[in-house]
């Protein structure tokens, strides 16, 4: 059964029963046109409809919410000529009058019987972003919940700026010499049964030349010929006329030399084609551990939904002005990289210098091709409303992936890569025992929750990879872990940049969790006996002077240091050789240090050292790496 055969039933049934239980959404509209004065109502409600999300307007029907209770006044078939002119009643911002048949459908009008009378169902589709906003009698409207609400006029003005940007998009673009014989009639129909599965909106096409008007409502077909968008959807010489634009380079790396791929696969193909097997190549690669929480059950080294997400929104948001191809790299054990070209536009990047370097991507439900992005939507290939940065997000800050970055070419490119891992790894842990000190005196004894702990390493994550020109997706109160944030600010462990807007913070951690150098400090005890020695002996005073001050750990030991640089240094990965060697190294470093009273130990013979503040500078040699003859 139809969603609203269902709502006429729950409707009837309420009638009947003399009960009420409100149907109307951002979607559904009843609206009863016995009085004049209502066909106004009515426009207002279409007019929002086309502005927002389209919708379904059921006639002659009332819902009384004041009253609790529904008053069918039914439909006056005489006014069927009027509402055959209801596409005519809207203007452009400038007064010019509109036809907009194709999103008010006289032929998808539907007029069904109804207790002991009719109502009559309209459906309004949305209009696309380069035609948006519509007006009627001099105001446009937009719908928010259940109500018809005027548009700012701020609101407005950035509208007609992303309409002149989306008018000029290559994908709208005549393929030079393709014709309506290029276009595969069955690839239409696939697509046309998906349309037409919640509601019927078009018949079956026996033949590509029956489908004219339909493909070019769906501005796969201008002038009579394919569109990029027509040959990408279901074109049958794709390879031949959109060259580069319908192609996707895989490669699978393993080697320590990273000129070679393992493996590389080639796809050309129609978008949805190319999606899946992209999705393919990529999960056919990555590893399958066991998880011991869900009863041995079989776990994939990245979400599945991240993959198949990932994949989608680059084909869907990458620039097809440019005929270059994609490419999708997965580095085994490491981060799936996927690179489009394609740029982002410049309300959605934050760039800040100073107090510290910050590059944030500010997530914005636009989509780039926003009538690809139409089409991907019956195909399930694409959610809309910022999900694809939102999901990344949200699966990082559950620890299923590590913080995913952006790199930005010059040659308009955009590289997104989602390294394996999470974000509160065993340095974020050991980062923040560093400071539980710190910590607790900020939180007035609270403890940080776990998932308290895993925004601020990735805030904390985010301001590292921005240092490297690493663009990184903005966690703010409005789309991710609001309280959270809300606790983490009330502490002062970040805080919101004066440069950033109310409507979009940007967030920066407390500068003495960020501190990492007590080089002025150690200075002052040592003279310039701290100078002259080697840098590893300097990073072990720095890691067990960070501890003295900051941490509460019963003993800073030369494991504990160990562990604190060694992570620091190389990240969540380890090589077990590789640690043991290094934790040989700081033992024989800590003994040096300790052997010539730049530290000692808090209690004799006991492993736990601070620095030794009264310190006494020795006029003696020094060897290579700075420990003395």
């Amino acid at each position: 059964m139809r969603y609203i055969d269902k709502i006429l039933e729950q409707i009837e049934q309420c009638i009947i029963t003399n009960t009420f239980k409100s149907v109307e959404t951002e979607k559904l509209e009843l609206k009863d046109l016995s009085a004049s004065e209502n066909w106004k109502e009515l426009y207002k409600t279409i007019c929002a409809f086309l502005n927002t999300q389209g919708g379904i307007i059921v006639i002659g029907i009332k819902e009384d919410v004041k009253n609790q209770q529904f008053k069918f006044t039914g439909y006056n078939s005489n006014n069927e000529a009027k509402i055959k002119e209801i596409p005519k009643q809207f203007t452009e911002e400038k007064r010019r009058s509109l036809e907009l048949s194709p999103y008010i459908r006289a032929d998808a009008m539907e007029v069904v019987a109804f207790m002991d009378g009719l109502v009559c169902i309209l459906f309004v589709e949305k209009l696309p972003d380069e035609e948006k906003y519509v007006f009627y009698n001099k105001e446009a409207y937009q719908r928010l919940l259940t109500g018809d609400h005027r548009i700012p006029e701020e609101k407005i003005r950035k509208q007609i700026e992303l309409r002149e940007e989306i008018v000029s998009t290559k994908v709208l673009e005549i393929v030079p010499g393709a014709s309506l014989d290029d276009l595969d009639v069955d690839k239409l129909n696939e697509f046309i049964i998906l349309l037409n599965q919640d509601k019927k909106v078009e018949t079956l096409k026996a033949d590509i030349a029956s489908a004219e008007q339909f493909l070019t409502w769906k501005r796969m077909l201008r002038e009579g010929k394919p569109t990029i968008l027509g040959m990408l959807v279901c074109g049958k010489n794709y390879e031949y006329f959109l060259e580069e634009r319908c192609e996707l380079d895989a490669y699978f790396e393993t080697r320590i030399n990273k000129t070679i791929a393992d493996d590389k696969k080639i796809y050309k193909d129609n978008i949805i084609q190319l999606m899946q097997s992209a999705f393919t190549f990529v999960h056919s690669k990555i590893g399958i551990g066991i998880s011991a929480e869900n009863g041995g059950t079989a776990v994939l080294e990245y979400p599945e939904e991240i993959i198949r997400e990932t994949i989608n929104n680059a084909l869907a948001h990458r620039d097809y002005t440019q005929n270059r191809f994609s490419t999708l790299v997965i580095k085994n054990d490491e981060a799936i990289v996927i690179t489009n070209p394609g740029k982002f536009r410049q309300e959605q990047m934050f760039a800040e210098e100073s107090p510290i370097r910050l590059r944030r991507i500010i997530p914005i439900p636009k989509a780039q091709n926003p009538h690809l992005a139409d089409i991907l939507k019956i195909y399930n290939r694409w959610e809309g409303r910022g999900i694809g940065m939102a999901s990344l997000v949200n699966y990082a800050l559950n620890n299923k992936i590590d913080v995913p970055f952006f790199l930005l070419s010059t040659q308009n490119e955009i590289c997104l890569t989602i390294p394996k891992g999470k974000v509160f790894d065993r340095k974020c842990e050991l980062w923040l025992t560093s400071f539980n000190k710190y910590l607790t005196e900020k939180t007035e004894g609270t403890d940080l929750t776990p998932e308290q702990k895993s925004v601020l390493s990735y805030f904390y994550k985010c301001e590292k990879l921005n240092e490297r020109e690493r663009w990184t997706i903005n966690l703010t109160q409005g789309n991710n872990h609001f309280n959270t944030i809300a606790d983490l600010e009330k502490w002062g462990l970040v805080y919101r940049l004066p440069q950033s807007s109310p409507e979009l913070p940007v967030y920066g951690v407390d500068p003495v969790l960020r501190k990492a150098s007590f080089h002025t400090e150690l200075h002052a005890i040592f003279g310039d006996d701290y100078i002259v020695l080697h840098n590893d002996y300097k990073d072990v005073l720095n890691a067990v002077y960070h501890h003295n001050l900051y941490s509460t750990v019963p003993e800073v030991s030369a494991r504990l240091i160990c562990q604190f640089l060694y992570f620091k240094q190389n990240g969540p990965k380890t090589d077990i050789k590789e640690f043991e060697n290094y934790r040989r190294k700081i033992r024989y470093i800590i003994n040096r240090l300790e052997k010539l009273e730049y530290i000692r130990r808090k209690e004799a013979r006991k492993p736990d050292y601070e620095i030794n503040k009264g310190y006494k500078t020795q006029s003696l040699n020094l060897t290579f790496d700075g420990g003395k003859k």
